[in-house]
């Protein structure tokens, strides 16, 4: 098959988050199984794109704003997959990929140029694969602008949510200069929300196929808890909604090849594990004990997350002697916090604010201990990265993290990290203190860390289960 997977961000040019190792390693797994794949992303002005200017190019024309646009696209085909970029310097030239007033727009006319590559390209796709509500308006285009085009007729689309929470909500008076037409907003099953335009919503409406990150979201969203007010929409459309658990790139994640580590080691020989401990105790400025346990986080730091909990809670572990390191960014508040507890606590509390690849391999090879005790977490990839690495996950039980880690058992030692079930800093400190007490029996935790790494989340069965949606609903289409 021919697909077009279309991400606003995408590995290894531009990341924030999970989407981006998303749109980076599917595109592999996908070309591995014999599938044709291209990514298309904006082209930002990011140390790593800017070599786009070397790279082969062509124009397409984006209706938008009330013109008719002439955008260069880059292309990259150094990877598995081609990789398109997007053009326009006034909507991508900025200090940061979102957050600007004006993303609606800016992800509007990405929209649109999707489209416009799709339906000029000398390929023709069989599927288009969108990435949460910065794509969401792809299928609103082509259901009221373009369902007529004898190119575009033909193609199916897969939206995939990797978090529920981020609406895109815009004015809907900005549907004219997008060229969208006011009935996809006014109509019963459109894009309305609460009085607001939902590029979320389009997607969810709109497209052929629905997917989540992991399958325990793909159920919660269907409830009031989860479904951002969406749960009913969401269960009108369960027969098109797929939960597929994301999968982990094991080239870029692999402590027996990671060249960001002080040591490589495998489950047979894990004398580097030793080594990179030392080494990231070393890069935090922490006291050189590696007896003590070292508790790692590596997060966006939101409500979202955890972080009230692990606020609540932390005082208490750090009494006991506990090495706690933290690289993230986000709210204000939070940032606050935990500079503050950094600096009454500089020999056993490092804080990195802000992202960087080379301390997230570090973080993930030398902790003894993960934390990611989530509100909610539509998949996440940080645990499956850390069972790899045998650093030992405490999770709350919620979504992927539901899925991908088995409470330790240390009667039949079954298990590969520690799960919690309800919502609230107690239960994290007791799964902690768990988690100290087999930390310090040397069997036990060899057990946990071996079953941890014995896990095997790579993306083929996932990618697997992608091609076997795409040809679903490429098969509904058509008999359509």
């Amino acid at each position: 098959m021919n697909i077009l997977l279309a991400a606003s961000e995408v590995v290894p040019y531009a990341k924030t988050g999970g989407l981006a190792d998303v749109a980076g390693a599917l595109p592999k797994a996908l070309t591995r199984l014999g599938q044709t794949v291209r990514v298309v992303m904006p082209r930002y002005s990011l140390e790593t794109i800017i070599r786009a200017g070397q790279l082969a190019s062509f124009e397409i024309d984006v209706p938008f704003n009330f013109t008719v646009r002439r955008t260069p696209v880059y292309v990259d085909d150094s990877g598995p997959a081609r990789v398109y970029f997007i053009d326009a310097p006034e909507y991508f030239d900025r200090s940061r990929l979102y957050g600007e007033p004006d993303d609606p727009e800016r992800f509007a006319f990405f929209s649109r140029a999707v489209v416009e590559l799709a339906r000029t390209s000398d390929e023709r796709y069989d599927i288009i694969h969108l990435n949460d509500w910065m794509t969401g308006l792809v299928p609103s285009f082509l259901k009221s602008v373009y369902p007529d085009d004898p190119v575009l007729s033909r193609v199916s689309t897969v939206f995939t949510i990797h978090n529920l929470a981020f609406h895109g909500g815009f004015d809907p008076a900005l549907l004219a200069s997008m060229g969208l037409p006011d009935w996809i907003f006014r109509t019963e099953n459109g894009i309305e929300f609460y009085g607001a335009a939902s590029t979320l919503k389009s997607g969810l409406v709109f497209s052929d196929a629905i997917t989540t990150v992991s399958p325990s979201y793909s159920k919660e969203i269907q409830t009031p808890e989860y479904g951002e007010r969406l749960d009913g929409l969401l269960r009108s459309r369960a027969a098109d909604l797929y939960g597929i658990l994301n999968g982990v790139d094991y080239d870029e994640w692999n402590p027996q090849t990671d060249p960001y580590i002080a040591g490589n080691y495998t489950s047979g020989d894990l004398t580097g594990k030793l080594e990179c401990k030392l080494d990231l105790l070393k890069t935090f400025g922490l006291a050189d004990d590696p007896g003590r346990p070292l508790i790692g986080c590596i997060s966006r730091l939101s409500d979202q997350k955890g972080f009230d909990l692990i606020l609540d809670v932390i005082g208490q572990v750090l009494d006991r002697g506990i090495n706690f390191v933290l690289l993230g960014s986000g709210a204000d508040s939070y940032e606050r916090a935990f500079q503050a507890l950094k600096d009454s606590r500089p020999s056993q509390v490092g804080v990195y604010l802000g992202y960087s690849n080379e301390i997230a391999h570090k973080i993930e090879a030398g902790a003894d201990i993960f934390l990611m005790p989530s509100r909610f977490e539509p998949c996440g990839l940080n645990q499956m990265y850390s069972l790899k690495y045998g650093t030992v996950p405490i999770v709350r039980a919620s979504g992927g993290l539901e899925d991908t880690i088995e409470s330790f058992d240390r009667t039949t030692g079954r298990g590969n990290g520690f799960k919690f079930a309800d919502y609230n800093a107690a239960r994290l400190l007791e799964k902690i203190y768990e988690a100290l007490l087999t930390f310090a029996d040397r069997r036990l935790w060899n057990t946990v860390m071996m079953n941890g790494m014995a896990s095997d989340f790579s993306w083929n069965r996932s990618a697997e289960r992608y091609i076997e949606m795409y040809r679903r609903i490429a098969s509904l289409s058509a008999a359509a």
